[in-house]
């Protein structure tokens, strides 16, 4: 599976038509302006910081992935002007052969509760299984019950640990077929 070249099409609960696809370099200015977007609770969510703007250099790192160690998927919709990114997730693994892989969701408030994260993480999963990696690691605020509520909606075997306010969750993938 060429993963530079992934790309699915969903719809979302209220109807709406999306592709999930893999990020690219030229998603730059389509990240930038999707950012400024954000609401400030989804990126607090993400960021466990509020952040105004993204680096270059982290703008770099957010589209620049190997599709190997890191694989990171983008929600895209038809806008007037053309595609407009909603969403994405991703995970990063720490090495070829890893078992196990740190995953993160952003969802553009505006879209928020219509299943962006759960079809990502789908899409993930397949991705992830296809490459070895047996299970997904989480840190989220404990605050966070719609991406809690994603994990415990998608049926994968999973584990809390709770450090203060951040909840370590550990998704299982071996066990799904």
């Amino acid at each position: 599976m060429d993963l530079r070249a992934y790309t699915a099409g969903e719809v979302l609960r209220d109807g709406t038509a999306v592709t999930i696809r893999a990020i690219q370099r030229g998603d730059k200015s389509r990240l930038l302006e999707a950012f400024k977007n954000f609401d400030r609770e989804s990126v607090y969510r993400r960021f466990f910081s509020p952040k105004k703007e993204l680096s270059d250099r982290e703008l770099e790192q957010l589209t620049d992935v190997d599709f190997s160690q890191v694989v990171a998927l983008v929600v895209t919709t038809q806008g007037a002007d053309g595609e407009i990114l909603i969403g994405g997730g991703r995970y990063a693994t720490e090495g070829a052969g890893s078992g196990e892989a740190e995953i993160a969701f952003m969802t553009h408030g505006n879209y928020r509760g219509l299943g962006i994260a759960s079809l990502v993480l789908k899409h993930l999963m397949h991705i992830a299984r296809e490459a070895g990696v047996q299970r997904f690691e989480a840190e989220v605020l404990a605050e966070n019950s719609p991406m809690l509520a994603v994990f415990r909606r998608s049926g994968i075997p999973m584990h809390f640990k709770r450090d203060g306010n951040i909840l370590h969750v550990t998704l299982s993938l071996q066990n799904e077929a």
